[in-house]
Protein backbone atom coordinates (compact mmCIF):
# COMPACT_ATOMS: atom_id res chain seq x y z
CA UNK A 1 0.00 0.00 0.00
CA UNK A 2 2.80 2.44 0.86
CA UNK A 3 4.44 1.93 -2.51
CA UNK A 4 1.12 2.57 -4.27
CA UNK A 5 0.53 5.69 -2.16
CA UNK A 6 4.01 6.97 -2.93
CA UNK A 7 3.40 6.48 -6.64
CA UNK A 8 0.15 8.45 -6.40
CA UNK A 9 1.83 11.27 -4.48
CA UNK A 10 4.74 11.29 -6.92
CA UNK A 11 2.33 11.64 -9.84
CA UNK A 12 0.58 14.54 -8.08
CA UNK A 13 3.91 16.26 -7.41
CA UNK A 14 4.90 15.82 -11.04
CA UNK A 15 1.57 17.22 -12.25
CA UNK A 16 1.82 20.23 -9.94
CA UNK A 17 5.36 20.95 -11.13
CA UNK A 18 4.21 20.82 -14.75
CA UNK A 19 1.27 23.10 -14.00
CA UNK A 20 3.61 25.64 -12.41
CA UNK A 21 6.24 25.33 -15.15
CA UNK A 22 8.77 23.86 -12.73
CA UNK A 23 11.16 20.93 -12.96
CA UNK A 24 10.33 17.88 -10.82
CA UNK A 25 13.83 18.02 -9.37
CA UNK A 26 13.05 21.34 -7.71
CA UNK A 27 10.78 19.68 -5.13
CA UNK A 28 11.85 17.30 -2.35
CA UNK A 29 9.17 14.94 -1.07
CA UNK A 30 9.65 14.37 2.67
CA UNK A 31 7.85 11.33 4.05
CA UNK A 32 6.56 12.32 7.49
CA UNK A 33 7.19 9.16 9.46
CA UNK A 34 6.37 10.21 13.02
CA UNK A 35 4.60 7.48 15.02
CA UNK A 36 5.11 5.03 12.15
CA UNK A 37 6.74 1.65 12.78
CA UNK A 38 10.13 0.87 11.29
CA UNK A 39 8.52 -1.57 8.87
CA UNK A 40 6.61 1.30 7.25
CA UNK A 41 9.77 3.35 6.87
CA UNK A 42 11.62 0.40 5.37
CA UNK A 43 8.82 -0.11 2.86
CA UNK A 44 8.98 3.56 1.85
CA UNK A 45 12.77 3.33 1.65
CA UNK A 46 12.59 0.30 -0.61
CA UNK A 47 10.19 2.23 -2.83
CA UNK A 48 12.84 4.93 -3.25
CA UNK A 49 12.22 7.42 -0.44
CA UNK A 50 15.35 8.92 1.09
CA UNK A 51 13.97 11.94 2.93
CA UNK A 52 12.07 11.34 6.17
CA UNK A 53 10.62 13.87 8.58
CA UNK A 54 10.16 13.38 12.32
CA UNK A 55 8.52 15.55 14.99
CA UNK A 56 9.90 14.07 18.20
CA UNK A 57 13.58 13.98 19.09
CA UNK A 58 13.37 10.69 20.97
CA UNK A 59 11.62 8.94 18.11
CA UNK A 60 14.12 10.35 15.66
CA UNK A 61 17.20 9.20 17.54
CA UNK A 62 15.66 5.77 18.10
CA UNK A 63 14.99 5.27 14.39
CA UNK A 64 18.25 6.57 12.92
CA UNK A 65 20.49 3.60 13.88
CA UNK A 66 17.84 1.11 12.78
CA UNK A 67 17.65 2.32 9.19
CA UNK A 68 20.06 2.80 6.24
CA UNK A 69 22.70 5.48 6.62
CA UNK A 70 21.90 7.24 3.33
CA UNK A 71 18.58 8.51 4.67
CA UNK A 72 18.30 12.30 5.01
CA UNK A 73 16.51 13.03 8.27
CA UNK A 74 14.52 16.23 8.72
CA UNK A 75 13.50 17.57 12.14
CA UNK A 76 10.14 19.19 11.40
CA UNK A 77 8.56 19.39 14.86
CA UNK A 78 8.96 21.92 17.63
CA UNK A 79 12.47 21.61 19.08
CA UNK A 80 13.27 22.31 22.71
CA UNK A 81 16.70 23.70 23.50
CA UNK A 82 17.53 20.88 25.92
CA UNK A 83 17.02 18.34 23.11
CA UNK A 84 19.28 20.03 20.55
CA UNK A 85 22.38 18.06 21.56
CA UNK A 86 20.73 14.78 20.57
CA UNK A 87 20.16 15.66 16.91
CA UNK A 88 22.95 18.03 15.86
CA UNK A 89 25.18 16.10 13.51
CA UNK A 90 22.48 13.50 12.84
CA UNK A 91 19.89 15.38 10.80
CA UNK A 92 20.30 16.96 7.39
CA UNK A 93 18.09 19.93 8.23
CA UNK A 94 16.15 21.45 11.13
CA UNK A 95 12.97 23.00 9.74
CA UNK A 96 11.54 24.46 12.92
CA UNK A 97 13.85 27.19 14.26
CA UNK A 98 11.61 29.87 15.73
CA UNK A 99 13.78 31.83 18.16
CA UNK A 100 17.26 33.27 18.60
CA UNK A 101 17.72 31.26 21.80
CA UNK A 102 17.10 27.99 19.96
CA UNK A 103 19.46 29.00 17.14
CA UNK A 104 22.16 29.90 19.68
CA UNK A 105 21.86 26.46 21.25
CA UNK A 106 22.11 24.77 17.84
CA UNK A 107 25.14 26.88 16.96
CA UNK A 108 26.84 26.13 20.29
CA UNK A 109 26.31 22.41 19.87
CA UNK A 110 27.48 22.48 16.24
CA UNK A 111 30.69 24.25 17.24
CA UNK A 112 31.22 21.74 20.05
CA UNK A 113 30.81 18.84 17.63
CA UNK A 114 32.81 20.53 14.88
CA UNK A 115 29.93 20.24 12.42
CA UNK A 116 27.68 22.51 10.36
CA UNK A 117 23.89 22.66 10.63
CA UNK A 118 21.41 23.75 7.96
CA UNK A 119 18.24 25.30 9.34
CA UNK A 120 14.98 26.87 8.23
CA UNK A 121 13.17 29.67 10.03
CA UNK A 122 9.63 28.65 10.98
CA UNK A 123 7.10 31.35 10.15
CA UNK A 124 3.54 31.28 11.48
CA UNK A 125 2.13 32.99 8.41
CA UNK A 126 -1.51 32.58 9.44
CA UNK A 127 -0.67 33.68 13.02
CA UNK A 128 -2.54 30.76 14.55
CA UNK A 129 -2.23 30.69 18.33
CA UNK A 130 -1.88 26.90 18.32
CA UNK A 131 1.20 26.97 16.09
CA UNK A 132 4.83 27.82 16.67
CA UNK A 133 6.83 30.21 14.50
CA UNK A 134 7.56 33.90 14.18
CA UNK A 135 5.31 36.32 12.34
CA UNK A 136 6.00 37.56 8.82
CA UNK A 137 7.13 40.90 10.22
CA UNK A 138 9.44 39.33 12.82
CA UNK A 139 11.17 36.93 10.45
CA UNK A 140 13.64 39.28 8.67
CA UNK A 141 15.06 40.56 11.95
CA UNK A 142 15.44 37.05 13.34
CA UNK A 143 17.19 35.95 10.14
CA UNK A 144 19.70 38.78 10.47
CA UNK A 145 20.44 37.86 14.09
CA UNK A 146 20.84 34.12 13.48
CA UNK A 147 22.97 34.69 10.38
CA UNK A 148 25.78 35.95 12.61
CA UNK A 149 26.08 32.70 14.55
CA UNK A 150 28.88 30.24 13.73
CA UNK A 151 28.36 26.76 12.26
CA UNK A 152 24.70 27.37 11.44
CA UNK A 153 23.36 28.19 7.98
CA UNK A 154 19.94 29.59 7.12
CA UNK A 155 18.71 27.83 3.99
CA UNK A 156 15.16 29.17 3.81
CA UNK A 157 11.77 29.23 5.49
CA UNK A 158 9.13 26.80 6.73
CA UNK A 159 5.47 27.15 7.58
CA UNK A 160 2.58 24.96 8.72
CA UNK A 161 -0.57 26.29 7.09
CA UNK A 162 -4.00 25.98 8.74
CA UNK A 163 -5.85 22.69 8.51
CA UNK A 164 -8.56 23.11 5.90
CA UNK A 165 -10.83 20.97 3.75
CA UNK A 166 -10.16 23.23 0.77
CA UNK A 167 -6.44 23.53 -0.07
CA UNK A 168 -7.11 26.67 -2.12
CA UNK A 169 -7.70 28.50 1.16
CA UNK A 170 -4.02 28.08 2.00
CA UNK A 171 -2.72 29.47 -1.28
CA UNK A 172 -2.53 32.96 0.20
CA UNK A 173 -0.30 31.77 3.05
CA UNK A 174 2.07 29.93 0.71
CA UNK A 175 2.21 33.00 -1.53
CA UNK A 176 3.06 35.22 1.44
CA UNK A 177 5.90 32.90 2.54
CA UNK A 178 7.29 32.86 -0.98
CA UNK A 179 7.22 36.65 -1.11
CA UNK A 180 8.95 36.84 2.26
CA UNK A 181 11.72 34.59 0.96
CA UNK A 182 12.16 36.88 -2.06
CA UNK A 183 12.31 39.95 0.17
CA UNK A 184 14.92 38.36 2.45
CA UNK A 185 16.97 37.14 -0.52
CA UNK A 186 17.16 40.71 -1.82
CA UNK A 187 18.89 41.80 1.37
CA UNK A 188 21.95 39.72 0.41
CA UNK A 189 22.66 38.77 4.02
CA UNK A 190 25.86 36.81 4.58
CA UNK A 191 25.24 33.17 5.55
CA UNK A 192 21.64 33.31 4.34
CA UNK A 193 20.12 31.73 1.25
CA UNK A 194 16.45 31.30 0.49
CA UNK A 195 16.75 28.15 -1.61
CA UNK A 196 14.38 26.10 0.56
CA UNK A 197 10.67 26.71 1.08
CA UNK A 198 9.26 23.94 3.28
CA UNK A 199 5.49 24.24 2.97
CA UNK A 200 2.59 22.01 2.06
CA UNK A 201 1.31 18.86 3.73
CA UNK A 202 -0.92 15.94 2.77
CA UNK A 203 -4.00 18.10 2.23
CA UNK A 204 -2.47 21.00 0.34
CA UNK A 205 0.97 20.10 -1.05
CA UNK A 206 -0.12 20.44 -4.67
CA UNK A 207 -1.11 24.07 -4.10
CA UNK A 208 2.13 24.67 -2.16
CA UNK A 209 4.17 23.40 -5.11
CA UNK A 210 2.31 25.74 -7.44
CA UNK A 211 3.30 28.60 -5.13
CA UNK A 212 6.98 27.69 -4.94
CA UNK A 213 7.48 24.99 -2.30
CA UNK A 214 10.80 23.16 -2.59
CA UNK A 215 10.01 20.72 0.26
CA UNK A 216 6.59 19.19 0.88
CA UNK A 217 5.91 17.15 4.02
CA UNK A 218 3.51 14.28 3.39
CA UNK A 219 2.59 11.74 6.05
CA UNK A 220 -0.97 10.47 5.77
CA UNK A 221 -0.83 10.62 1.97
CA UNK A 222 2.02 8.10 2.03
CA UNK A 223 1.51 5.98 5.14
CA UNK A 224 -2.28 6.15 5.49
CA UNK A 225 -4.46 7.43 8.31
CA UNK A 226 -3.40 7.28 11.92
CA UNK A 227 -4.89 8.30 15.24
CA UNK A 228 -2.60 11.11 16.28
CA UNK A 229 -2.46 14.87 15.79
CA UNK A 230 -1.47 16.15 12.34
CA UNK A 231 0.87 18.96 13.42
CA UNK A 232 3.77 19.12 10.99
CA UNK A 233 2.51 17.08 8.08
Amino acid sequence: MIRENLNAVEQAVEASCQKAGRERGEVTLIAVSKTRPLSDLREAYEAGTRDFGENKVQELVDKIPELPSDIRWHMIGHLQRNKVKYIVGKVSMIHSVDSLHLAEEISKEAVRKNTEVDILIEVNVAEEESKYGVTLSEAPGLVEQIAQLPSIHIKGLMTIAPFTENPEENRIFFRKLKQLSVDIERKNIDNVSMVVLSMGMTGDYTVAIEEGATCVRVGTGIFGERHYDTQGE
